[in-house]
């Protein structure tokens, strides 16, 4: 079936309409993305130690003590390892994002308060 084209037609005018775009909505929009990347970067770089730094203990630890040899069967070791991981990204992604994104805000208002 689909959208008649008149309205299509519509709808594009109308979104199109109204809307300029400012300046500050773009450096907006443009801080953002720079906040995502750099919390992106933070987080896989926090995942990589977490992996490693969690990852030789448990293989060290299947090897040494009888309990963990009888019951962390690789399923076991790689949830524990993965979960690690999951969790240091995470976590490092999400107050690098809040950091950035409160720096942004503390400069837009420094920047207001000047005009």
């Amino acid at each position: 079936m689909g959208i008649p084209s008149e309205m299509r037609d519509l709808w594009v005018k109308k979104r199109k309409g109204f809307v300029i775009a400012s300046p500050l909505e773009d450096q907006k929009i443009l801080n953002a993305r720079n906040c995502t990347r750099e919390g992106v970067r933070a987080g896989f770089k926090s995942a990589s130690i977490a992996c490693v730094a969690s990852a030789i203990p448990t293989l060290v630890a299947v090897r040494v003590f009888p309990w963990a040899k009888a019951n962390l069967n690789y399923t076991a070791q790689a949830l524990i390892i993965s979960a690690a991981s999951v969790a240091a990204y995470f976590i490092t992604a999400d107050k690098t994002i809040l950091a950035c994104a409160r720096r942004n805000s503390q400069l837009e208002n420094a920047l207001r308060s000047q005009t």
